[in-house]
């Protein structure tokens, strides 16, 4: 069953009676599988993964309150054969987004929730690169899963305004977590 948040919500009219009114969420329906034993390390990464993506979708234009996506929490193996088969690319990544085929016809009541799509998270490559730019593992997860959802709804970086506007979000996106600018430098050890 879709999360939508779609119920009715009691309001008091002027005339003393009830009425009710429609309230929708924008937060997509995110289902987390993790397939991958490390991650049984971070107890608190489906938490960090489900709030940062109920962020980012309150943050941008689209509406997905009708939408769900998947995200697979791997490790460096896994992530590596989806890149090589998807991206023609033999090599561990950090985060690969599927977005989906969205229906181009009109949404009917009884309609299944559209696809977003899908995220895969690598463990390895996520937790060497936390380390390496000084970052906590809980702040570089929610980037990646922003950076993923974005790909997910039709945002990329393939030229510098693209890589600029997707940029600029992440870090709104992120300021709104209270986690700092992930494309600052990291700060000098003296």
């Amino acid at each position: 069953m879709p999360n939508t948040e779609c119920r009715e919500q009691p309001v008091r009219a002027r005339r003393g009676g009830e009425k009710h009114i429609m309230i929708r969420s924008a937060t997509p329906v995110t289902e987390i599988l993790v397939v991958a034993d490390c991650w049984r390390a971070e107890a608190d990464a489906e938490a960090v993964i489900h709030r940062a993506i109920a962020t980012a979708a309150g943050m941008v234009d689209e509406d997905t309150g009708d939408a769900e996506l998947a995200i697979m929490l791997t490790d460096d193996t896994g992530i590596r054969t989806l890149n090589a088969n998807w991206r023609g690319l033999d090599k561990p990544t950090n985060v690969l987004s599927f977005p989906a085929l969205q229906p181009t016809g009109p949404c009917l009541p009884d309609d299944p929730p559209r696809m977003l799509g899908d995220i895969a998270i690598a463990y390895e490559t996520l937790r060497r690169e936390a380390d390496d730019e000084r970052k906590t593992f809980d702040h570089h997860l929610s980037h990646l899963a922003v950076h993923g959802f974005l790909h997910l709804i039709g945002y990329d970086h393939e030229t510098d305004g693209e890589a600029e506007e997707m940029e600029s979000l992440e870090r709104q996106i992120l300021a709104q977590l209270g986690i700092p600018d992930p494309y600052a430098p990291p700060e000098r050890m003296t």
